[in-house]
Order: structure tokens, then sequence, then C-alpha cells
């Protein structure tokens, strides 16, 4: 079976897209937000790169070719943004949900 036919990261990529859409969708009025919603957008966000390091490790795992394409060009997409290509996706990813915490204590001290 090919890992994309497979029902769990079926499952996993559709609530990854809807977790993208939910983070977008309110990313440029954070500034306008009320501290409980600024919170639950944190929240969400935190739940959009936890579901995306699930599938990367799932990419990562996978010896399907067309697992190790869509692995490589998540990781060219990071490098276009700005990510050093000596980085380690998995690791950037762990750093970030640290980083949301951290920001998620400081609105919450607001």
């Amino acid at each position: 079976m090919s890992f994309f036919n497979s029902d769990i990261v079926k499952e996993e990529v559709r609530k990854l897209s809807e977790l993208q859409q939910s983070v977008y969708s309110g990313m440029f009025n954070f500034a306008l937000m009320n501290k409980e919603d600024k919170l639950n957008h944190l929240s969400t966000l935190g739940n959009l790169v936890e579901a995306q390091r699930v599938l990367y490790t799932r990419l990562s795992l996978s010896d399907d070719p067309e697992a190790q394409e869509m692995k490589q060009r998540i990781i060219d997409h990071a490098i276009e943004m700005g990510m050093s290509p000596t980085a380690d996706l998995s690791t950037l990813l762990e750093n970030m949900k640290i980083l949301l915490e951290d920001t998620k204590k400081q609105v919450d001290k607001s």
C-alpha cells in the first residue's frame, strides 16, 4: 500500500489542512485579539506544528518513494523560507513548540 493511501495518513493530512486553515484565517488579526483568543490561536498553532512534526516523522520512517519525495519537497520549501540547509527539520519543529509555549506564557501574563 502506498504511504498516501493509508487511512491514518489521509486523516492526518485532513486534520493538518483544517489546522492550517484555522491558523491562516486568524493570523492577520492576532494583534487585535483579546487574551483568550490569542491563547486559543497559539494553541491551534501548536497543534498544527505537532501535526506537521508527526507527518514529517512518518515520512522520514517510510521507504515509500512518494513519501521520500514529499519529505524532500518539505525540506526544499523550508530552505526556501530561510532554514539552513544543514538544519534538521524535526529539531526546528520541536524548537517551534518551545517558542510557542514561551509565547503563550507571555500572552498569559499580559
